[in-house]
């Protein structure tokens, strides 16, 4: 004879699933404070919440955390939607989001894109309402491919990334010119004529504007603009830039849009017998951890990534517990220069 219910488990009944009430009993509290613990809320005093905890563990107790998005209307997922997880930029942000989204409760769901198009973006966030996330943070830090400008579906709370987006969404970014006017002035003060400069892919966002504020520093100093290299991020891009840019004194300065391809820059110029900095100064962008490792140890422009993700998270639950859409506007990080080893005035 089989019992109703049967499932394989031994005396052929199956398990029933731990309750909530099961563990208020167990711990002796109510279920509303289990509830409480279950969602990590702050109202619970320490003892009461270890009390609740080692009976859930006593228990295997686990909450069900869709039956709490359908009562609640939260799911405490917050979506990222990015087109390239390469970039030291786009990979550290995505870790900043991570981060600091975990230390508020909430998960994240990470959507790459492989072809920049308005489509795929569409696609991704119909993909990230079938995954139920509370908020959605796009990492947009190109141009798409078949529009001028990116168009979000309405009603989602939304906060772009390294975007020219502002005038339609909340944007939090880098200040990315500043940090640019920073790296060229410090070498325009330590006394070189002009400065070259090593950009970044010409569809980034990023690239564009730190190679407009390289050349409006040279002009407002009344300084020769050479002609921009142009590179793609990667230190091979920096080092074949380094091998055809001119032997000082007509090069003195180099300004490359991140720290790759200055360290290709590096080794361009040991490979033509010129020293960094005494015959030629670089700088970089980013800061990389490795930075103070290269030879020299590389002067650059230092981005906060940790700031720039806790700023998406912050703005995204701003959104979620107001339960309204951001007002579009443009936060930016500053930058600071982390002067090293790599610059000097110019010895000729």
């Amino acid at each position: 004879m089989v019992e109703r219910g049967g499932s394989g488990v031994p005396g052929g009944r199956r398990k029933q699933r731990v309750s909530m009430a099961d563990v208020a009993k167990l711990a002796g509290v109510s279920s509303q404070t289990v509830s409480r613990v279950s969602n990590g809320h702050p109202g619970v005093i320490s003892s009461t919440r270890e009390q609740v905890l080692a009976a859930m563990r006593e228990l295997g107790y686990r909450p069900n955390s869709a039956a709490r998005a359908l009562r609640y209307g939260q799911f405490n997922t917050i979506g990222v939607i990015l087109f390239s997880l390469s970039s030291t930029g786009n990979s550290r942000t995505v870790e900043a989001i991570a981060t600091h989204a975990a230390a508020e409760g909430y998960a994240t769901t990470l959507i790459p894109i492989d072809v920049p198009t308005q489509d795929n973006v569409l696609g991704a966030f119909t993909r990230m309402g079938e995954l139920a996330v509370d908020a959605v943070i796009v990492i947009m830090e190109i141009h798409l491919l078949d529009t001028g400008t990116v168009q979000l579906p309405p009603g989602v709370h939304v906060v772009v990334v390294d975007s020219d987006a502002g005038d339609r969404y909340s944007v939090v970014d880098t200040d990315q010119a500043d940090g640019a006017r920073k790296a060229v002035r410090h070498l325009l003060d330590l006394g070189h004529r002009t400065v070259w400069h090593v950009t970044g892919p010409q569809e980034s966002f990023a690239g564009q504007r730190r190679a407009q504020a390289w050349r409006a520093v040279l002009g407002e100093a009344g300084r020769p603009v050479p002609p921009a290299l142009y590179g793609d991020w990667s230190a091979a891009s920096g080092y074949e830039a380094g091998l055809v840019l001119p032997e000082p004194p007509d090069c003195t300065a180099v300004f490359a849009a991140n720290d790759q391809m200055a360290l290709g820059l590096l080794r361009a110029f040991h490979e033509r017998g010129l020293s960094v900095p005494y015959d030629v100064s670089v700088v970089g962008f980013d800061d990389i951890p490795d930075a103070g490792f290269f030879v020299p140890p590389l002067t650059t422009v230092h981005q906060d990534f940790a700031e720039v993700g806790h700023r998406c998270v912050q703005k995204a639950l701003e959104q979620i517990r107001a339960q309204t859409e951001a007002r579009p506007g443009t936060d930016l990080v500053p930058t600071t220069l982390v002067v090293r080893g790599s610059t000097a005035p110019p010895s000729v």
